[in-house]
């Protein structure tokens, strides 16, 4: 049964392998997320609830994938790490099930593997979601050009020295340092789903620090993950790197001020 499952640290790592199949993948399941497991073609979805978060930001994506009568479920972030598929694989336990997935015999509370044994039977979805545009944009901020991204795979090498904020949650991709940034940025915003088991929300924290690089994390609870507009407009640290923090950016800030505050980068 599990043989079937393709794991996906992140799910903008699907491609065409990813047609018809079933999935677990180490992202989030907001609607940024869900519209890219939608449009890869996979059969039927489990991901991260990113501690569920503002809105219900952290499975709203996992909910609108019933609309296309595809099967979705999240797991407990606490119960297994974000960006790491083969955790969620061996230690996930199911904290939303869409309607989809109910009607399957997936519920709360059940392990990942007992969960992925009742979407073996799960229909090919009617639909896709609609994209989801890849939203980059800039934003002026005090004295700054803000680079606005709602997932940090939208940044690019050339971003280096910017300042970006990111939709995407804090958690190392599969452990992975170098996945922690595209770019050297001067500092970079995400959120930090919940903190999740062992702090994973965090862990691209002192991964940036080792590169000089400042980094912060937000409370999922005071913007939706997935949107880097609403970090911008209610983001809240949580947690800062050592870089960061010798910038001036500390926990219980609100972020938009705070980047505000910051002088100009050394020359």
């Amino acid at each position: 049964m599990t043989k079937r499952a393709l794991l996906l640290d992140s799910i903008t790592d699907a491609d065409t392998a990813a047609e018809g199949r079933l999935a677990v993948s180490g992202s989030h399941g907001g609607l940024y997320a869900a519209a890219i497991a939608s449009r890869a073609g996979l059969r039927a979805v489990i991901l991260n609830d990113a501690g569920i978060g503002l809105n219900r930001a952290g499975i709203r994506g996992v909910e609108a994938l019933a609309d296309v009568g595809m099967a979705a479920a999240a797991v407990d972030a606490m119960s297994a790490e974000i960006g790491a598929a083969r955790d969620m694989l061996e230690n996930g336990i199911i904290s939303h099930a869409n309607t989809s997935a109910l009607a399957l015999g997936v519920a709360p509370g059940q392990t990942v593997g007992d969960a992925l044994a009742r979407l073996a039977d799960a229909p090919a979805p009617k639909a896709m979601l609609a994209p989801v545009p890849e939203a980059r944009w800039e934003e002026a901020l005090g004295p700054h050009r803000i680079l606005c991204v709602d997932s940090a795979s939208l940044v690019q090498p050339q971003d280096s020295g910017r300042i970006i904020v990111t939709g995407s949650h804090g958690g190392l991709i599969g452990g992975d340092p170098a996945r922690a940034s595209k770019a050297a940025a001067r500092l970079i915003a995400f959120n930090d789903a919940g903190r999740g088991k062992n702090d994973i929300g965090l862990s691209r924290l002192p991964a940036l620090d080792a590169y000089g690089i400042g980094a912060v994390t937000l409370d999922c609870m005071s913007c939706e993950i997935g949107s880097a507009a609403s970090a911008l407009a209610s983001g809240v640290i949580s947690a800062a790197n050592d870089t960061a923090r010798a910038m001036g950016l500390d926990p219980g800030m609100a972020l938009a001020k705070a980047i505000a505050a910051l002088g100009p980068a050394a020359a």
